[in-house]
This record gives structure tokens, sequence and C-alpha cells, in this order.
């Protein structure tokens, strides 16, 4: 048997849910578990069925959404050989692996009306017909649905069976955005922590740094705990030194300066000179009550240095370019300012990535 899932939190509404997930577990009824993508739907399916009497039997997934419409009834259901073009032979359907089990719909409300119309029967009366057949068969299987759509909008919209949304929804678990659960984040961020750590082969998680994990707590994660879990694992991957504490949460992956910019016509080009700009964008203003001019401009000028730094991680070849400088400009500005050992060297940089 494999080991469950963990579902950590411990806000009170996450929680709540995972009460009435364990609640409903022992009975042999359907189950809908709606919740944003990267909710954790799967583990909630996974314990409604580790919870029941089912616990030995199968537990089968099947996503809705990657299948077209032509293949949802033969993964489903099954076929028989010769019932239509490429069925050389016979094939059980999900329903069938699953019997004595638990069957996982997820993206349940993208399901064509014909595959809904098949479904109603299975659940209603506990049988199905393979593709190409006349021949009910019997199934025991315990279905769980899961969404992000409101199914009763979906409902008034005509776009999904009302009789079929009645038969599912004895029970309904309704999962927290992890923005509205921020407590849980740092308990959830640690431990996907410690598992990347011991994955790169560190002796231990050296922790996040004060500033690290207030971006992570602070952070609004519209792809929920899927997407903590991507941004810490990330992170430790590219600050690569198990010695010090993660200082540098990487949210965007795709932030470069010479990340492809798109032009009219639907053409992209690759530059460093758009960080330029942005960079003097997002410099602070000049004080307005200036009382030394000469201080003042230095001072700003060391906050330009500083953005750029921290942009190009800190490579000064990268931020010359950036700055649209030589590297030697570069030296020169850095040397003024006393901040040479606040950059590193491209060499430097390399030296951290992992090796393959």
């Amino acid at each position: 048997m494999q080991k469950p899932a963990a579902l950590i939190g411990s806000s009170s509404i996450f929680l709540d849910a995972v009460e009435r997930a364990s609640a409903a577990a022992p009975l042999n009824r359907p189950v809908l578990i709606i919740g944003e993508r990267g909710t954790g739907k799967e583990l909630i399916a996974e314990r409604l069925h580790r919870l029941s009497s089912r616990w030995g039997g199968p537990l089968v997934s099947l996503n809705c959404a990657a299948l077209p419409e032509n293949l949802i009834d033969a993964e489903l259901f099954g076929y028989e050989a010769g019932a239509f073009t490429g069925a050389q032979r016979a094939r059980a359907g999900r329903f069938e692996d699953a019997d004595g089990g638990t069957l996982f719909l997820d993206e349940i409300a993208t399901l064509a009306p014909a595959a809904q119309e098949r479904l109603l029967r299975v659940v209603e009366y506990g049988e199905l017909t393979r593709i190409g057949s006349n021949r009910a068969i019997h199934v025991d299987v315990r279905l769980v649905g899961a969404t992000n759509e409101d199914l009763p909008t979906l409902v008034e919209r005509g776009r999904f069976r009302a009789d079929l949304l009645d038969r599912l929804s004895f029970e309904v678990v309704t999962l927290p955005p992890l923005r509205e659960r921020a407590e849980d984040i740092e308990a959830l961020s640690s431990h996907f922590a410690r598992r990347m750590a011991a994955e790169l082969g560190w002796s231990r998680f050296p922790g996040f740094t004060a500033a690290a994990q207030t971006t992570l707590d602070h952070y609004a994660w519209p792809g929920n705990v899927r997407e903590l879990k991507n941004v810490v694992e990330r992170s430790l991957y590219r600050w690569g030194d198990p010695d010090s504490p993660i200082g540098r949460i990487i949210l965007d992956p795709f932030e470069s300066p010479w990340r492809p910019v798109p032009l009219p016509g639907g053409q992209r080009a690759i530059s460093a000179a758009p960080a330029t700009t942005e960079i003097a964008r997002s410099a602070p203003a000049p004080l307005p009550d200036c009382s030394d001019f000469r201080a003042a401009v230095l001072a700003h000028e060391r906050e330009i240095l500083l953005g750029a730094l921290e942009r190009c991680r800190h490579n000064q070849r990268r931020t010359a370019a950036a700055l649209a400088l030589s590297y030697d400009q570069l030296r020169h500005a850095l040397k003024r300012h006393n901040m040479l050992d606040q950059g590193q060297t491209e060499a430097s940089s390399v030296s951290l990535r992992p090796q393959a």
C-alpha cells in the first residue's frame, strides 16, 4: 500500500474542510470536491479513499479535461473489439478498473452531455455498457468528482445535467485557497524546502531569511499550494548554498534582463536594452527638499546600482549590459560606492550552479 499523502495546515478553515472529508469517507456515497487549481483536490480524494472501507481496493484517477470528447466514453466505459476504427481488441474502462474501489474524476465539469448521461446511469444503477456491446456490466465503484467550476451555475446555463448534479452532491467539500489560510504558508514552505534539500543532497535545510519568509507570506499565490511548492523548490535549487539561509525567492522563473518582449505583428525580440529603462523607472525619485545636491545624486546612483545588481543576480557583466555601461565603467562606479564586494563575477555565478 502506498504511503498516504500529507495534508499540511493548521488554519481552521482548512481543518474544517479536511474534517468534512473525513466524516464522509466511511459512507458509500459520491462526493464532490470544489476548489481552485493547486488547492489539493486530489489529496482530499485520496483521503476519502484511504479512510473508507474500500481502502484495500483500487484508487483510479482520470482527468476529464485531458481527453477529447470522442475518447472520454471509451476511457470511462470501455469498448469491445471492432467498436470503432482501431479497436482491435476489447478494453475495460476506468469504471471496471476501479471496481471495488474509488474512481476520482478530476475536472468533471468538462464532461460532454453524452458522457454525463452515461455517467448518470452508472451512478444511479451501478451498471454500464461498453461501446459496441449490448451487455450490461455491474460495477461497485465509489465516485469522487472534482472541479474548480461552480456546478449549480453550469446547470443554470445548461452545461451540466441537474439530475447528475443531484446524484453527485451527497457531500460537497470546498477547499479554501492558500491566500485565505496564510498562517499555513510557513509550515508548507518549510515542508517543501526540507524535501528539496534532501533531494539536492544537502545535510540540512538552512532555513529562510526573514525577508525571504516575508516574501512567501505576503504573496497572493494564484496557483495555491502547487505554486508554493514549485517556488520553494526552485528557490533552493537556484540558491545553491546549503550552509546559508535562503535569501532570495524566485517567484517568476522567466525573469531575466534578456526576456523576450512582444513586438508588433506577433514577432518577438530578445534584448538587454529594455532592462535599462525598467531599472530607471523603478529607481526612487530624488528627495524634493535637497540640501546637498552632490550627496543626493550619489545616493540616487547607488540605489540604481543596487537595483540593477539584484535584477541580474549580482553578475557584474550582466549588470553592465543592463545599464548600457562597459564592464570597466560599472567596476569604477561600484568602487566609487565601496560596492565591489556586492558584485559577483560571471565565473563565480556559474560555479554556484549544481553540477549535472
